[in-house]
C-alpha cells in the first residue's frame, strides 16, 4: 500500500492549473474516493441525528467520527485538486473549496454554540444551516466535476444518480428532527421512552420544568408545523427537477428519490437493532419524484409545466404525509400551508427554467441575425 501511494504521488502530485487533461484512469480514482468520503458523512450523519434522541452530545462520539473520516477524506480531494489541477476546471475548484471553507468554518462554530447553547438538538440551528450549506456547496462541485470529467459509460450515470441521492439526502436532513421527534413522543406516550434518563432530565433543566410530557414535546418536536411540509416539499422538488434535468433520463427524479427512501429503510433496522431511537421514513417521497418525472413527460409549454408539476408535487406530497400520519408514522403538519408550498415551489420552478432558457433564447436569435 505504501509503495502505490508513493508511485501515485510521483505520477501525480505536480502543480498544475485547474482544468488540465485529466487522464480517465485517475479521474475514475478521485471520483471513486468523493463517493467515498461521501458516504462515510453519509453514514456518520445518519447515525447522528438517531444518537442525539439518545445520548447528550459528545464532540467525539462514534457518529462525529465516522463523519470526520468523511470530511477529511473530501477535504484531503480537494486540496488535491487544487494544487494538482487534475478533475476540476476553475468553476468546479472554486465550489469545492467554498463548500469545504463553509463546512470548516461551521464547525468550530457548532461547537462553541453547544458549548453556549447546551443540549441544542434541533437541526434547524444556525450553526447546523451553514454546516448544510458547505455540504451543498462541495456537492454542487463533485456534481459539475463529475458531469465535465468523469468517462461515458453506465459508471457514469450510476455516480451522478449518487451524487444527486447525497445531494437530496442533505437537503432533507434537517426535516430528521421530525421524523424522529414524533416517534420519540410516541415512545414517551406508550411508557417506553428511547431517550436516556440523562438526556430527559437535561431536556427538562433547559426548560426548567420536571422531566415529563411537556419537555419531551419541547425536546422532540419545537419546530412549527408548516416548516417540515414546505421546506421539505419544496427543497426536495427543486434537486429532483434539476436532477431530472442533468440525469436527462426517463424517471430519473423517481430514481434518485426512491434510493433516497430505501436507503432510509435500511438504515432504520440497523439503527434499530443497536437500540437507537427509529423514525418515520418519508415514503411519500416517491411519490414527489414521479410527480416530477410525470411533469416533464407531458409535452405542455414551460410555465404550465412547472405549475403543474408544482401542484402535482403538493397534492401528492400532502396527501402522503397525511397518509403516514393515519397508517404508518408522519410529523404534524399544517395543511394550510399547501397554498404556500404550490405557489413557492412553481415560483421557483418557473423562475429556474427562464434563467436556464435564457442563454439558449439568445442563441437561437443570434443564429436568426446570422442567417
Amino acid at each position: 500500500m505504501i509503495q502505490g501511494v508513493r508511485e501515485f504521488r510521483e505520477r501525480y502530485w505536480e502543480r498544475g492549473a485547474p482544468g488540465r487533461e485529466t487522464p480517465a484512469a485517475l479521474t475514475r480514482q478521485l471520483y471513486g474516493l468523493w463517493l467515498a468520503g461521501l458516504l462515510l458523512k453519509l453514514i456518520g450523519s445518519s447515525w447522528d441525528v438517531s444518537w442525539h434522541f439518545k445520548w447528550l452530545r459528545d464532540d467525539l462520539a462514534p457518529p462525529h467520527l465516522i463523519n470526520t473520516v468523511g470530511t477529511v477524506i473530501v477535504v484531503g480531494l480537494t486540496l488535491f485538486h487544487t494544487f494538482t489541477g487534475y478533475g476540476a476546471d476553475r468553476t468546479t475548484l472554486r465550489l469545492m473549496q467554498a463548500g469545504c471553507g463553509i463546512f470548516l468554518v461551521a464547525l468550530p462554530i457548532d461547537v462553541i454554540n453547544h458549548r453556549v447553547n447546551g443540549l441544542d438538538i434541533t437541526s434547524w440551528s444556525g450553526s447546523h444551516a451553514l454546516l448544510y450549506l458547505g455540504t451543498a456547496v462541495m456537492l454542487a462541485g463533485a456534481i459539475r466535476g463529475w458531469m465535465k470529467f468523469f468517462p461515458e459509460g453506465n459508471a457514469r450515470t450510476f455516480g451522478l444518480v449518487a451524487l444527486w441521492f447525497f445531494f437530496l439526502e442533505n437537503v432533507w436532513f434537517p426535516n430528521q428532527h421530525q421524523e424522529y421527534g414524533v416517534r420519540a413522543l410516541q415512545a414517551y406516550d406508550d411508557g417506553r421512552p428511547e431517550a436516556e434518563p440523562i438526556l430527559l432530565q437535561f431536556a427538562a433543566d433547559q426548560l426548567g420544568v420536571p422531566v415529563g410530557r411537556e419537555a419531551v414535546v419541547n425536546f422532540a418536536l419545537p419546530i412549527a408545523d408548516w416548516v417540515y411540509p414546505v421546506w421539505g416539499l419544496v427543497a426536495a422538488a427543486i434537486v429532483l427537477v434539476i436532477a431530472r434535468r442533468t440525469l436527462d433520463r426517463p424517471w430519473a427524479a423517481t430514481v434518485v428519490a426512491g434510493g433516497y427512501v430505501a436507503y432510509r429503510c435500511l438504515i432504520w433496522p440497523v439503527l434499530a437493532g443497536i437500540d437507537f431511537p427509529k423514525s418515520a421514513v418519508p415514503l411519500f417521497l416517491v411519490l414527489v419524484g414521479l410527480a416530477i418525472d410525470a411533469a416533464h413527460a407531458v409535452k405542455v409549454p414551460t410555465p404550465a409545466a412547472a405549475v403543474l408539476g408544482s401542484a402535482a408535487v403538493t397534492t401528492v406530497g400532502y396527501a402522503g404525509i397525511w397518509f403516514q400520519q393515519e397508517h404508518l408514522w408522519g410529523p404534524p403538519i399544517s395543511f394550510s400551508s399547501a397554498a404556500v408550498t404550490a405557489v413557492l415551489l412553481a415560483v421557483l420552478w418557473t423562475a429556474g427554467d427562464l434563467v436556464l432558457h435564457r442563454p439558449r433564447a439568445r442563441v437561437v436569435a443570434s443564429r436568426l441575425e446570422l442567417g
